[in-house]
């Protein structure tokens, strides 16, 4: 790099071009060489002419040889010559007489020739000279490869489009090309001057005189940015300074800052996608759409829907459409201009109506200059600007072509305002949101039809008894309703079955399937079932379903649309797809206790469902054994076993579905530890309390399962209500027992109810005295109604049948149903138990003797007993 720098304390004048400076210090080291030729031939040429000069005057001596000879003759003739040749001093020159010196006649060829000798040397020593310093300073390059190489660097440095500077050691700037000067603006007299005096940006001149090395350290240079390199150039064999390429990265910048804001974009969509639908809401769904869209494309951003998409219906937008705001993010909702809840009605004109209407985004890039915007609703603009609002873009939420609602993204004065580019992007957003809420909406109404069922299928109100006073709660999953059921069903003898099921699955299917067994309880309980048995029959009832569902799937497996619920190719479809090879409901569970207020026993049994707790009457809480048999459906023919408890009056027992003491969040133990703390906490508190209580501390946020809840605090029949004869054997007991019946009847004040007693009593007795076996009882009970009880010891059922006109007997059980508000038998494992039920207002207009001869002899053909 010596051309580059030359000499220090080198004076010479420079050019002002920097293609001129690098010229004329490529050519250094060849000026040099011309100036040693150059003294080299003036010395050559002096010898020369000192040769001519000498040849010249001998040349005259020659000739003048003649002259000088005459001369010589005259004066050795001349007087005095002798004189003088005799005298004390014979070099004294005589009067009239010239003397040649006999050294000034020389012969001039050996001069000439030692000066053209001489010359010769110092030619050849000179040039060989030259040549050696000349090839060590071009290293070795050819003249010819030099001016080649000189000319390429030369059309490279002001070509390329990077600026370039040379920086000697003590801080000056000897070499600029064009680039450099462009980008930093240099005078033209920059070269050679301190970097200091070229009024630098402090940051680049501070750089640029540290010395250091330097990559790619972008810093401004008045309106643009430079990406500045800084390399020593001592290490590379020439003296102390810098080589410094600046490359101007304004465009770059502004590229990569639009490549940036597009791959910010395209990740916020793919945000957008794993964010927005996470659950089947339809106003989660509208939130996740708000908390995307704030702070990385708006400073606000609002979505209202149509009244109808919240109910699950089928939007219809309009000219004065109604809409709900669903959804803010970006301000506190205590500063919102509108609030979550509220109705709006966009009036004609503005950008959000607009939308609506074209079904196209609208873009509003200056709100406090748009005079359209404005002018339909002037208070409301002027509260948004007041809000320091600049920018707006309405988005319309459309899917399948229908218009869902709308999406408002707006944005303040400090955050710049939006732009046409914006509103691609914008209505993407919207779209996927729009899929996302659309999907929402189809599942609300399948939620909601199925919640519909789900509840008619229920209980609505529980039945009057007075064994027990219940509570009960039920809430769906917020994934889908399933097939969790309860029931409170008064039985015969004052006594109530309490139950609780719990099918598999989720939705319209298990819905319909839970009112079919529930359906199934009812029936099985009116043939006054024990618990084990009814749990038996109920699982036979579930295999069936189980196995004709199959094979219904099996069939329709090979044909039908199976749709794309809930999302096709746009995202939505008319409804649940059909389930090939779907294997029925794959059972279900269910507790089942009866509750006998006289003495205060139950008897329980389950099928693969939780046990139940027990609050005794001094707050324990308790979780009593009860065998578990497998699910419904999947018993394989197992019998059910069966568990006898005994409540005190004002015990409670609690019966629950699986969904209350599991989750995501909690196994088992710990949610029937949850349970028992709470049940501990409200144990003193009536069932409706305690409902609430439990809810309070297991509900988990979002419930994956739904949840059925019964509390029933038991009661006992007064003793004094009840009576109970043992009757023997013996025609003649009758009279007795029905005398002992009719006194019991007038110390309860039912006096009004004798006749048709003696008479459903005589007819009960008697039959169990002629066709039964011992032990033989009768019991009465005043409860709600007056309960007739007559048991023997044999397992032989009456029935009704038509008696002929000349058979004797086969018409007292058809009394007895005539003259009962209801009768039936109920077995146990000593035999079984006739019983009735007549009301205590006397309901039945009160028969006498005739009146039952008069309806006896209605019938010509009545069952016979």
């Amino acid at each position: 790099m010596t051309e580059f720098f030359g000499r220090e304390g080198d004076d010479s004048a420079s050019s002002h071009s920097p293609g001129r400076r690098l010229r004329s210090l490529l050519h250094g080291a060849a000026s040099r060489a011309f100036v040693l030729r150059l003294a080299l031939a003036v010395l050559s040429a002096v010898a020369v002419v000192g040769a001519l000069v000498v040849r010249a005057e001998g040349a005259g001596a020659q000739e003048d040889r003649p002259r000088y000879l005459a001369g010589a003759t005259v004066s050795a003739h001349a007087p005095g010559t002798v004189a003088a040749m005799t005298s004390r001093d014979p070099t004294a020159p005589a009067p009239g007489i010239h003397v040649q010196r006999a050294g000034e006649v020389v012969q001039p060829l050996p001069l000439v020739l030692g000066a053209a000798a001489g010359g010769l040397l110092v030619v050849a020593g000179g040039a060989a000279w030259t040549s050696r310093r000349l090839r060590r300073q071009t290293h070795g390059l050819r003249p010819a490869e030099l001016r080649r190489r000189y000319e390429h660097h030369d059309a490279v440095l002001h070509a390329v489009r990077e600026g370039v500077l040379v920086i000697s050691g003590d801080g000056r700037l000897l070499l600029a090309n064009d680039e450099a000067r462009r980008l930093l603006a240099l005078p033209a007299d920059a070269e050679r001057r301190p970097l200091a005096d070229l009024d630098l940006e402090p940051r680049l001149s501070a750089l640029l005189a540290s010395g250091r090395e330097a990559t790619d350290e972008v810093l401004p240079a008045g309106d643009r940015l430079i990406a500045v390199n800084v390399r020593p150039t001592a290490p590379h064999g020439g003296p102390a300074g810098t080589v410094v390429t600046l490359r101007d990265t304004t465009e770059l910048r502004t590229l990569a800052g639009r490549a940036g804001v597009a791959q910010e974009r395209l990740k916020l969509i793919y945000d957008a996608g794993l964010r927005i639908g996470t659950t089947l809401e339809v106003g989660r769904t509208a939130e996740e759409l708000a908390d995307v869209a704030v702070p990385r494309f708006a400073d606000v951003a609002t979505v209202e829907l149509l009244e109808p998409v919240l109910r699950g219906d089928e939007p219809a937008a309009g000219p004065g459409t109604g809409l709900r705001r669903l959804a803010v993010s970006g301000v506190p909702q205590a500063a919102a201009i509108y609030r979550v809840g509220e109705d709006l009605r966009f009036a004609p004109g503005t950008p959000m109506a607009t939308a609506l209407a074209s079904g196209r985004p609208v873009l509003v890039d200056d709100l406090p200059r748009s005079d359209e915007w404005r002018r339909p609703d002037p208070e409301d603009a002027q509260r948004v600007l007041d809000a320091g609002i600049r920018s707006l873009i309405a988005v319309p939420l459309q899917a399948r072509g229908v218009v869902l609602g709308l999406a408002n993204f707006w944005r303040t004065g400090s955050a710049g305002g939006f732009e046409e580019e914006d509103l691609a992007f914008a209505e993407e957003l919207a779209a996927r949101a729009a899929v996302a809420i659309d999907n929402a909406r189809r599942y609300t109404r399948e939620h909601t039809t199925a919640v519909t069922l789900q509840r008619s299928l229920l209980p609505q109100t529980l039945p009057e008894q007075s064994a027990l006073e219940a509570a009960h709660r039920y809430l769906p999953a917020l994934a889908g309703v399933g097939g969790d059921w309860f029931d409170v069903i008064p039985l015969p003898g004052a006594r109530v079955a309490l139950v609780v099921g719990d099918v598999v699955g989720h939705g319209l299917h298990a819905a319909a399937t839970m009112g079919r067994l529930r359906t199934a309880v009812h029936n099985f309980s009116a043939l006054d079932l024990p618990p084990d048995e009814l749990l038996n029959h109920l699982d036979e009832l579930v295999t069936h379903i189980d196995t004709d569902e199959a094979g219904t799937a099996e069939a329709g497996a090979g044909g039908g649309d199976e749709g794309t619920w809930p999302g096709g190719a746009d995202g939505a479809a008319d409804g649940p797809p059909a389930q090939p090879g779907r294997t029925g409901i794959t059972g279900a569970t269910c507790l089942y206790a009866i509750y006998d207020p006289v003495g205060g026993r139950t008897t329980l049994a389950r099928a693969g469902h939780p046990g139940p707790a027990v609050i005794t009457p001094d707050g324990t809480v308790s979780f009593p054994e009860v065998p578990v048999s497998p699910p419904l459906g999947l018993g394989g023919g197992e019998p059910v076993e069966t568990t006898e408890l005994t409540l005190g009056e004002g015990s409670r027992l609690v019966l629950y579905t699986d969904g209350l003491i599991e989750g995501p969040d909690r196994d088992l133990g710990r949610g029937l530890d949850l349970l028992r703390t709470a049940l501990a906490g409200a144990a003193d508190r009536a069932p409706e309390q305690i409902c609430t209580a439990v809810l309070d501390t297991m509900l988990p946020e979002h419930p994956s399962d739904d949840i059925a809840l019964l509390v029933a605090r038991t009661r006992l029949l007064d003793p004094g209500r009840v009576a109970e004869w043992d009757v023997p054997s013996d025609p003649a007991a009758v009279a007795r027992t029905r005398a002992a019946c009719l006194r019991t009847l007038e110390s309860w004040g039912l006096v009004a109810l004798s006749f048709t007693t003696e008479l459903i009593l005589s007819e009960l007795i008697t039959n169990a005295i002629r066709y039964g076996a011992q032990p033989i009882r009768v019991r009465l009970l005043h409860d709600r109604a007056l309960i007739c009880e007559v048991s023997d010891g044999t397992s032989a059922s009456p029935h009704l049948r038509r008696a002929a006109t000349t058979d004797e007997g086969g018409r007292g059980l058809f009394l007895v149903a005539q003259f009962a508000q209801r009768w039936g038998t109920r077995y146990t494992p000593d035999g079984k138990v006739i019983w009735t039920e007549q009301t205590l207002d006397g309901g039945r207009p009160e028969p006498g003797p005739d009146a039952a001869d008069d309806i006896l002899d209605q019938w010509d053909d009545v069952p016979a007993l």
